[in-house]
């Protein structure tokens, strides 16, 4: 451990952070991670792997705490709960650290924070479970199984059955690559895996060719490949947008809700320096994340626009041949990768999002020229946001025919959970 840094310390204020205040584990992660870069990369992976295995593994682990303690875990101190929530995980999930090991430092950081009198309570619960986890009947409910709420695992179920409800469960639990794309604009695939390569990289094949997966590397940021723009990471199912797209030269693109900006910089660089890229969004905030983007990757054929998707503007009538509509979501198709959506989220919310997304449908469907494209997508797996969006369309809108569309399953081609939809607007509307 580097002088002076607590691994352990930092992740419980981390869950604190995630769990108590409801910040997004993504977001935490990047902002500690950033400062404490100067970390080998041993505690570093140490770090990510505790964090996000604990939030991933939140309902199981309570259901384990709640059967050894008296006191239940919604009725704990929030650091305490979330002390023995991470002790658990590593008692259950990482077999390198010894049991005594993990009650002692669990001690410590309880006296740390000032719990000194709930120490021999942790230090009990804890033993206790390491004595008997081995042994423990664990319930095949899948909520519990898999740490995923009840609603969602219920809704799931009634929509697709329970064996491919499973089978998406599994999905979100498998490892997760990082996904690349070249930047086209300045490189071959060909050369950014040699490039990569030379960096000490491990670099795997995808089914697009200007795509891989890379790993052993330390952190994105020491990679001359990235800082100089020759890659995007980005998971595999979002680059079938502009797969799906299908931008020919001289093609003017809306996306209406562009940030960070990556569907965008990839349909710039597939247009090859022809026509133009118009990146919206609705903040200065996520305009300043596209218009980065833009730099970093040399893109001349882009341009980031503060603009609120749910307020019409005649000015884009008639004006897209391809408008892409990826909207704002309930995000359960990236649980793998931002595992704490799943408790975040919830049915009603998920409801409000499906009036926002069909009012900026009801907006922006105007911006298409006949005989243009629409592609609606989200990153959920969710009926009411994804096919019944596309029906409703359909049904209110009958210029436009569904070409195609698909719900991609976490895990399909190393990617995560997410919709598309392909629809053109006919040439005599």
């Amino acid at each position: 451990m580097s002088d002076n840094v607590n691994t352990r310390d930092l992740v419980l204020l981390m869950l604190i952070e995630i769990n108590e205040k409801k910040q997004y584990s993504h977001l935490v992660e990047r902002d500690v991670l950033g400062k404490y870069q100067y970390l080998s990369k041993q505690e570093r992976a140490f770090i990510t792997r505790l964090t996000e295995g604990t939030i991933e593994h939140l309902i199981e682990l309570d259901y384990i705490i709640d059967s050894f303690s008296k006191t239940k875990v919604k009725k704990m101190k929030p650091l305490i709960r979330n002390l023995l929530r991470m002790s658990v995980y590593q008692i259950k999930y990482m077999d390198a650290i010894p049991d005594s090991a993990v009650c002692n430092e669990a001690v410590k950081l309880a006296k740390k924070h000032k719990f000194g009198q709930l120490s021999g309570f942790v230090n009990g619960v804890l033993r206790n479970i390491a004595r008997n986890i081995s042994v423990m009947d664990m319930p095949e409910d899948l909520s519990i199984k898999y740490s995923m709420p009840q609603w969602i695992v219920d809704k799931w179920t009634k929509d697709y059955g329970s064996d491919k409800t499973e089978e998406i469960l599994k999905g979100f639990m498998e490892t997760k690559p990082i996904s690349i794309r070249t930047n086209l604009s300045k490189t071959t695939p060909a050369e950014l895996k040699a490039k990569l390569i030379s960096e000490g990289v491990t670099v795997g094949e995808l089914p697009l060719d200007y795509a891989f997966v890379i790993s052993g590397f330390d952190y994105l940021e020491a990679l001359d490949s990235f800082n100089s723009g020759l890659f995007y990471v980005q998971d595999v199912s979002s680059m079938m947008v502009a797969e799906w797209a299908d931008v020919k030269k001289d093609n003017y693109v809306i996306d209406v809700c562009a940030a960070p900006g990556g569907k965008s910089t990839h349909m710039a660089e597939l247009l090859g320096c022809t026509g133009m890229v118009e990146a919206r969004d609705l903040t200065e905030y996520k305009v300043g994340l596209i218009e980065d983007n833009i730099q970093r990757h040399s893109l001349t054929n882009m341009k980031a626009v503060c603009m609120d998707a749910t307020v019409y503007d005649k000015e884009s009538v008639d004006k897209a041949d391809v408008l892409i509509c990826d909207l704002p979501c309930s995000g359960l198709g990236v649980l793998g990768k931002k595992p704490d959506i799943r408790y975040k989220m919830s049915e009603e919310q998920q409801s409000e999002l499906v009036a926002l997304q069909r009012q900026i449908l009801e907006t922006v469907h105007t911006y298409v020229k006949p005989g243009g494209t629409l592609i609606y997508s989200t990153c959920t797996i969710n009926v009411n946001e994804n096919e019944n969006n596309v029906s409703w369309i359909l049904e209110k809108y009958p210029e436009f025919e569904l070409i195609e569309q698909r719900q991609l399953y976490p895990g399909e081609i190393s990617n995560d959970g997410f919709f598309l939809a392909k629809l053109g607007r006919r040439s005599n509307q």
